[in-house]
């Protein structure tokens, strides 16, 4: 019996090769740690009522006490020199930084009760990407909870389970990229639009004393950029070339590296011919008005970034702001004097930091409302801990895990309401605390997954969606 065409054409083509051809058209930095993956896993509707999640993660611990939990009563080296604002729900107060949230309080709801037991960065950080309390030793090892829901549902309309906007936060020193699949396998990583940050280590460098709060990204993932005289039609006659060994590679070799490579190679053909999805990451395309409401910031184009992508079909979308090359470590105020920050109240009104985040999620918030995506889009507010109540000695906050403040909205929420109450300096919760495992079973709640399930990691063993916390039940 003479051997199948297949079969000789892999007698002629080695694993090296093939991936060669693959990987035509595609840079290789794109096929071996973009974590962009093929919808295999999510054949089905799912149940859960938000279609779409937007994480706003502001890595590095964001002030509660200058933001949504002012503490005016408190004496004067705790409350600080900010005055503090009516919002829209009765008796609910925030620092005059959020203005704008202020008028949304409404809209969203507030659990000022978000505490657990560690002040340590990264411990905290991984933590509450994942759900999971690890060790020094499983800072690595734990999937990001964007990276559940794209194994679980996979990708939609041609977009990567999981983007990350930029993606670049490396927290330190020295640099470590928590942005993980963890033990899912590295595809279900983060696809991160910034890629690879130039400057990991953003301690280093000089900053600003006063940087402007306005700064122009190209958030257009860098991937997407054809080579110099490489054309969509190009493209597109390399996939038919590759299409022709497709079948032999997969027989030949079925191992899970290869399985990956294809993953990848596919979603990259999507989002390099696609001219819908490339334009999903272009803010440019939109009215200035819109772009206004946002503001003309960082944070406020990865925030319209994330609503474009959500529009487009998106099912995970995070927003990542909190180390960054022009501003340093954006939340870590201890005000040392490597840092340059001045006082923490005066801090928190630049435009690049409580300012810029009150601005551009009320925009957020805002936006996703009047388009109709809010009642299908999740959005949800997290950083790792609060600071400290008291202002240390250099006008700054330290690490506080014990108490601090995020917010949920968009879909299946409960909206208007404030969930717990920290004590009269904000320093401890005076009713239920609720952990990062908590916040994410609710996130998992929300979009239809159990976090009691299990799932099985890249060498088929099964394991716990979460090992502890419960959904918020006054969430939904």
């Amino acid at each position: 019996m003479s051997p199948s065409p297949s079969r000789k054409l892999i007698g002629k083509l080695s694993r090296r090769d093939a991936l060669r051809v693959g990987s035509l058209t595609v840079g290789s930095s794109l096929l071996s740690s973009t974590g962009i993956e093929a919808s295999g896993n999510a054949a089905k509707d799912h149940p859960g009522q938000a279609k779409s999640v937007i994480y706003l993660w502001m890595g590095g611990g964001v002030t509660h006490h200058d933001s949504f939990d002012p503490k005016p009563e408190a004496a004067a080296e705790i409350r600080g020199t900010l005055d503090t604002i009516d919002t829209a729900l009765p008796g609910v107060h925030f620092a005059e930084t959020m203005p704008n949230m202020a008028k949304l309080a409404d809209e969203i709801s507030l659990i000022r009760t978000f505490s657990h037991d560690s002040n340590d960065h990264l411990l905290s950080q991984v933590y509450t990407l994942s759900g999971r309390k690890v060790t020094k030793a499983q800072l690595f090892t734990e999937p990001n909870i964007g990276s559940i829901v794209s194994h679980l549902y996979g990708s939609r309309n041609g977009l990567p389970g999981y983007i990350a906007v930029p993606g670049i936060t490396r927290p330190g020193p020295p640099p470590h990229n928590l942005f993980v699949g963890g033990w899912l396998g590295g595809q279900y990583a983060p696809f991160c639009v910034g890629g690879q940050p130039e400057q990991p280590d953003f301690t280093v460098g000089e900053k600003l004393e006063n940087p402007p709060a306005e700064a122009a990204e190209d958030l257009k993932p860098r991937v997407l950029a054809l080579p110099y005289g490489v054309t969509v039609s190009r493209v597109d006659r390399r996939k038919k070339l590759r299409s022709q060994i497709e079948s032999a590679v997969s027989q030949a070799e079925a191992d899970g590296s290869l399985s990956t490579m294809d993953g990848h190679y596919r979603n990259a053909i999507r989002l390099l011919t696609s001219t819908g999805i490339r334009s999903a990451f272009d803010i440019s395309e939109e009215p200035d008005a819109v772009r206004d409401s946002y503001g003309r910031t960082k944070i406020g184009g990865r925030c319209l970034t994330a609503r474009r992508l959500v529009e487009a079909g998106a099912r995970f979308v995070m927003v990542d702001y909190g180390y960054d090359p022009d501003y340093g470590n954006l939340w870590d105020n201890h005000n040392a004097p490597s840092q340059n920050f001045p006082h923490i109240c005066e801090m928190a009104k630049r435009g690049y930091h409580v300012t810029g985040i009150d601005k551009a999620f009320a925009g957020l918030i805002s936006d996703l409302k009047s388009r109709g995506l809010l009642d299908s889009t999740l959005v949800v507010f997290l950083t790792e801990f609060g600071r400290t109540p008291k202002i240390n000695s250099n006008g700054g906050r330290d690490h506080w895990g014990a108490c601090g403040s995020v917010f949920f909205t968009g879909a299946g929420v409960q909206r208007g309401q404030v969930i717990g109450h920290s004590d009269r300096d904000g320093a401890y919760p005076v009713t239920r605390g609720y952990g990062p495992a908590d916040l994410a079973a609710s996130i998992y709640a929300a979009i239809g997954i159990d976090p009691n399930d299990r799932v099985r990691d890249f060498q088929g063993r099964p394991v716990g969606i979460l090992d502890h916390g419960t959904a918020i039940e006054r969430l939904f």
